[in-house]
């Protein structure tokens, strides 16, 4: 009876069987699919906070609004309204305020989680490169990629998306306009709690609307931009020869 003998040593490279290299391949599938699916969770959570943000704000701001009605209506729009309205105002408004600053933060976020999408959907065709006309999404980290995967077409003619009109419909443009108009209803009152003549105080209620829609638009640009930058180590590789 003959016996047969085992191989000595692990095989060659050509002489790997093809379920190792497939065994591989299905690994690294699954590792970046558990990636995806984190920053879809992570995205949803962020949406789902800025949702909750922007409507307690606007809760707060229809009590509030409530509130003075109902005060004024007892006071004869008296001075015990306006001392109410002193009092409660400010705290509306620095609600508003940490709104649309967390706000900008989704924003920035989101355009982050986007971007790691974007990178593993180009790792995706790396590993299945005949899958690309199948994909709708961005799958590169250009900035015309990330607005693919939103959904935008800012280089589309007539596109809607384009230009500053984009920047008047995002919910954190919505809620600077609120606060600005907040502003400037404190600073009228604020006004006439000093005395000031009735023209006078809302001259100030306006010049304090643009002020701070000013202030809020320039905040909202430069934190925009902040998300666009590329991280520090791509911007090292870049400058280093």
């Amino acid at each position: 009876m003959s016996m047969e003998r085992m191989p000595e040593g692990p095989p060659a490279l050509g002489q790997v069987p093809s379920n190792a290299s497939d065994a591989a391949l299905a690994r690294r599938l699954q590792i970046l699919s558990t990636e995806h699916w984190s920053l879809l969770a992570t995205r949803s959570l962020s949406w789902n906070e800025s949702f909750a943000r922007a409507g307690m704000f606007l809760t707060l701001l229809t009590g509030t609004t409530v509130a003075l009605a109902l005060v004024a209506q007892a006071t004869s729009f008296g001075e015990g309204f306006v001392l109410f309205a002193v009092l409660i105002l400010p705290v509306v408004l620095f609600v508003g305020l940490a709104t649309y600053i967390r706000l900008l933060e989704i924003n920035n976020e989101d355009y982050v989680w986007v971007r790691g999408m974007n990178r593993l959907r180009s790792a995706y065709l790396e590993l299945e490169p005949e899958l690309a006309p199948y994909f709708i999404s961005g799958t590169s980290e250009d900035p015309s990629a990330i607005y693919q995967t939103f959904g935008s077409l800012p280089d589309e003619p007539g596109s809607s998306d384009s230009g500053l009109f984009h920047g008047f419909v995002t919910t954190p443009a919505t809620i600077a306009f609120v606060d600005a108009m907040l502003a400037a209803v404190l600073a009228a009152v604020v006004a006439v709690q000093v005395k000031m003549a009735m023209l006078t105080a809302s001259g100030i209620g306006v010049v304090a609307f643009f002020a701070s829609a000013a202030v809020l638009a320039v905040i909202g640009y430069r934190t925009t931009a902040m998300a666009h930058l590329p991280p520090a180590a791509e911007s090292k590789e870049e400058v280093s020869p």
